[in-house]
């Protein structure tokens, strides 16, 4: 082929990869506009298979992807929000509502491409605050989509006269099966099945492939669309593969079918008046119309067959496994951040119990809890682990100013709460083995001063926690503030300590290294749990000028007291 004919070919793959960005951006724009109001939608579509099935039509014709629809639909299965019957009936309503854009696009829009690229531009540079900036990129998305129909269009038609071009497009269609399968993989590398419909469109209407061989192409297509959820959920729980594999299930038994009576379906559907590119999206449409009639009744029996060939395994829930990281939240970082959010208030709670159960080992002298304990901190990494990774994977998207902020504050807690279950496990319960080991004792003052300053630090475990999930000013102050209150009682411990020492008390001498740590690695912890009033006293501005006074006020109280 020469230079020309490469430099076509050029053209139209670049064209199919801006659809495919087109078609992304306008996927993102309308998931972080409204995909906590979508999402909400498909939750509550729950009641009766038509109203799981209008459910996930209305959803995919807004969203403009089935695959992102079944992954999120699949998701609300493996946690048990809804039933496989459900969840079945809403992926054949997401068939269908995927190809409502398919058949706009079937007009001639290329003239509005231009408008839809100018408005949704100002709308995003102009405009700070979502949904308004995020609809802008959906539409830029839209005018993208247009602009590179019309590219793949137009370089199309000047290979209808390549004599090579038609004898392979002639032989493809001899081979229906091939062509079937040729498409169904290049959707599932796609991950697009509207791109590809798209693409199969505007090459029948440029005349570079004989009608019938589209209807072969677009049937694959729509098997090819169900593989890829198929393939995401591999790993996941029963309950979430069952979705996906149905869906599968039902364009595989009905795209072959189809395929057989292909000849008649293609007289039916000449006896509708219109151009090619009209019968294309015709096909699309009614085979996944002609599916949900045929399934939409059976949705129930064919759950039964899913719940039968993929039972739950009865497999008990790790303590540091994450319940709540949502993969499929994260197109929505608004609802991907409650989600880690959430999950970082479970590991809170667990180093909380942690905290709260290590005084109890100085106490009674309990290695079996000690040994507990140190078992429970490898829960609390490997949790803190799994919430990190969720939040440098959503790092990767594009966040507002206030999200970004919160993601910086969850990543720091985590950190933070991470540390003090190291502190607990490699610090105190060192310290406590010790103290087992060598059968020291406190004196009993020295260990009511260590629970009076333990008490402390965890009644600021529990304030944080608080100050973590409502975001609190006045709560973040009243936090901040018991830093100082604890940094006080340290010393006015220590003093008492050092008196008893003088004293000649024997407890007291013997195990004084022991206590002096004991009060200093509470103080530890104590400073990494205030750190979350931080960034909210700095969100506020509030923090420095808080500092300003409280260091005003010392100097006023010291002043004073050299005074008198």
């Amino acid at each position: 082929m020469g230079q020309p004919g490469l430099e076509v070919l050029i053209h139209i793959f670049g064209g199919i990869a801006l659809l495919l960005w087109g078609v992304r951006m306008l996927r993102t724009g309308i998931t972080r506009a409204f995909g906590a109001q979508l999402r909400q939608l498909l939750a509550q579509g729950t009641a009766g298979r038509f109203r799981a099935f209008l459910a996930g039509l209305g959803v995919t014709a807004v969203l403009q992807s089935s695959t992102a629809t079944s992954m999120i639909v699949a998701g609300f299965c493996g946690r048990g929000m809804i039933t496989t019957a459900g969840a079945l009936g809403m992926l054949l309503g997401a068939d269908v509502g995927s190809t409502l854009v398919a058949q706009v696009f079937a007009f001639d829009l290329s003239t509005i491409s231009p408008l839809l690229l100018l408005l949704g531009v100002c709308t995003f540079l102009a405009i700070e605050r979502n949904p308004y900036r995020q609809v802008g990129r959906a539409t830029i998305g839209l005018g993208l989509m247009l602009l590179a129909l019309t590219l793949i269009l137009r370089a199309s038609e000047s290979l209808r006269d390549s004599a090579m071009l038609q004898e392979v497009m002639l032989s493809l269609a001899q081979e229906p099966a091939i062509a079937f399968l040729l498409a169904m993989l290049l959707t599932w590398l796609a991950h697009s099945s509207l791109t590809m419909v798209l693409v199969f469109m505007s090459l029948a209407g440029a005349g570079l492939i004989p009608l019938p061989l589209a209807f072969c192409m677009v049937l694959g297509a729509n098997v090819g669309a169900a593989i890829g959820p198929v393939a995401m959920t591999l790993r996941e729980e029963a309950a979430a593969r069952r979705p996906p594999i149905g869906n599968l299930l039902m364009r595989g038994a009905g795209a072959p079918l189809a395929l057989l009576f292909l000849p008649q379906i293609t007289d039916a559907l000449a006896l509708i008046d219109g151009p090619e590119v009209r019968q294309v999206v015709n096909l699309h449409t009614a085979f996944n119309i002609a599916l949900a009639f045929v399934f939409l009744p059976l949705t129930g029996s064919l759950a039964g067959l899913l719940n039968r060939l993929l039972p739950e395994r009865e497999q008990p829930l790790k303590e540091g496994a994450p319940r709540y990281l949502d993969r499929d939240a994260m197109a929505t970082p608004s609802v991907a951040l409650a989600n880690a959010a959430r999950e970082t208030l479970r590991l809170g709670d667990m180093v909380e119990t942690m905290l709260r159960e290590s005084i109890d080992v100085f106490r009674t002298d309990d290695s079996r809890l000690m040994k507990e304990l140190s078992a429970r901190d490898d829960q609390i990494d490997e949790l803190q682990e799994a919430i990190k990774l969720y939040l440098t994977r959503l790092a990767r998207e594009e966040m507002e100013e206030p999200e970004s902020q919160r993601h910086t504050a969850i990543l720091t807690f985590t950190t933070n709460l991470e540390h003090i279950g190291d502190i607990i496990d490699k610090n105190l319960m060192e310290l406590a083995a010790k103290k087992i080991r060598n059968r020291y004792s406190f004196s009993d003052h020295g260990m009511a001063d260590i629970q009076c300053m333990h008490t402390a630090v965890h009644n600021n475990m529990k304030l944080a926690l608080n100050v973590f999930i409502s975001e609190d000013v006045a709560l973040a102050r009243e936090l901040l503030d018991q830093k100082v209150a604890i940094r006080e009682l340290e010393l006015e411990t220590a003093e008492r300590h050092y008196e008893r020492i003088s004293a000649g008390l024997a407890a007291s001498i013997e195990t004084s290294s022991l206590h002096l740590d004991v009060i200093r690695d509470l103080k530890r912890i104590n400073s990494h749990i205030t750190s979350v009033a931080y960034p909210i006293l700095e969100k506020t501005g509030e923090l420095f000028e808080s500092r300003l006074r409280k260091q005003a006020a010392d100097g006023r109280e010291q002043g004073g007291g050299k005074i008198s």
